[in-house]
């Protein structure tokens, strides 16, 4: 089932965009908040396509999601009660919200450093820092630092393989998609058997 390819050409499509960087800096801004994909999947075909304007991409990339993140932050911190409670149990995710928050009283800022790199959603963490009343300069520092290496690694390695990795990529994107799929899924029973 070839799914994956049509959305990676939707995707590159994109990333020519007239207004390719707004959409990327939306993009970056949303996921940290609420929006579920992530910025990478539209980063990367932008840096391989135009590998010269990589590093400023993940710059804009980065600002955009620690703005986001900031922004999760005082959602949580200002608005729990009234705006995030809500949501979290319309969606079923009290569970997750006590786990992160677990999490947030184990390792205190670093759990933000940690989720900011990982694939793990970003704004879980961005709205429970906000929640836990975590101290917002070390958070923001740790979004920074730890968001920036993440993109700047995206940027790098899709400006170093340039677009001949643009072609193999198209050519494995569905095996890569569904295993990434069932990756997910193994992990989420795994999460609901603990």
């Amino acid at each position: 089932m070839k799914l994956f390819s049509a959305l990676y050409d939707k995707v590159l499509s994109w990333t020519q965009h007239p207004r390719a960087d707004i959409i990327l800096g939306l993009l970056s801004f949303s996921e940290s908040v609420i929006f579920p994909i992530p910025p990478d999947v539209m980063l990367a075909p932008m840096a391989m396509t135009q590998p010269k304007r990589a590093w400023r991409l993940a710059f804009l990339t980065t600002v955009a999601s620690v703005a986001g993140g900031i922004l999760g932050y005082f959602l949580g911190y200002w608005a729990y009660e009234s705006l995030v409670l809500p949501a979290v149990e319309a969606l079923g995710y009290e569970s997750k919200l006590v786990t992160v928050q677990g999490w947030f009283a184990d390792w205190g800022v670093w759990i933000v450093f940690i989720a900011g790199f990982s694939p793990i959603p970003y704004k879980l963490f961005t709205v429970t820092a906000g929640v836990m009343q975590i101290a917002f300069f070390p958070f923001v520092i740790a979004s920074a630092i730890s968001r920036g290496m993440r993109f700047y690694l995206v940027a790098w390695l899709l400006r170093t393989g340039g677009p001949e990795m643009g072609v193999k990529l198209r050519e494995y994107v569905d095996r890569i998609g569904w295993t990434l799929v069932i990756l997910v899924i193994i992990g989420y029973v795994i999460a609901q058997l603990v």
